[in-house]
């Protein structure tokens, strides 16, 4: 599959280097300001953005995102607001509005908006990719489908737990690249990046060519580097 995300990874590995992917809660503070940080993101040499998607039981989430994501709530911050907050992004025609654009959702509010219906309107409004936490390849393939018909790439999480034969099967289901999950735990600041992220990346490209992205924990320049 072509597109913003596949672009943007050929383009860094010209340039030799990582990609810096920023998350936000949309809703946190405020939806406005959601708005005003994606386009500053964007400005700035963020490579891609990740949106969360408000959702009142995020298990795979430390306190901070919880904490976002329960303030967002009480905002009354809906799907279809981090779907209109994507398509103003994307509709601005500003130089840096081609960034790709992915969602990180829980899979409760994907299956209740209808499977069809919100990747339909995810490729409408421009949003590039899929990260869904708590859907394991094995119940993915209606949203798999759905993805396939209208151009949206599904992006799949490998643990550090996990073993040879299930990351196997996570890569033969994956789009865009592989999001290498760098600790067993939930998100949030670590004072020390775990010593099995550098790990999982070898074992992970063993099996995919595909980007790898590295998140959870990391907090610091020194992670990074």
């Amino acid at each position: 599959m072509t597109g913003r995300i596949a672009s943007t990874f050929a383009r860094l590995r010209q340039e030799r280097r990582a990609a810096l992917i920023p998350y936000l809660m949309v809703g946190y503070p405020s939806l406005q300001a959601t708005r005003q940080l994606v386009d500053l993101l964007s400005q700035q040499g963020a490579d891609l953005i990740e949106l969360g998607v408000p959702f009142s039981d995020p298990l795979a989430d430390g306190a901070t995102i919880q904490r976002a994501s329960h303030v967002a709530l009480e905002n009354g911050v809906s799907l279809a607001d981090c779907l209109a907050v994507a398509a103003e992004f994307r509709n601005n025609r500003a130089p840096t509005s081609d960034v790709p654009i992915i969602f990180m959702s829980y899979y409760n509010p994907i299956y209740k908006y209808g499977l069809d219906q919100f990747v339909a309107d995810c490729a409408v409004a421009g949003v590039d990719g899929l990260i869904i936490p708590d859907l394991p390849p094995e119940e993915a393939h209606d949203l798999k489908a759905a993805c396939k018909r209208s151009g949206v790439e599904l992006i799949f999480l490998i643990a550090p737990s996990s073993i040879d034969e299930r990351i196997k099967k996570v890569v033969e289901m994956a789009d865009g690249f592989i999001y290498c999950v760098s600790l067993t735990g939930v998100t949030g600041a670590r004072s020390q990046l775990d010593e099995n992220a550098a790990h999982l990346v070898e074992r992970v490209r063993k099996y995919t060519s595909l980007p790898l992205v590295v998140g959870f924990g990391i907090s610091a320049p020194e992670h990074v580097a």
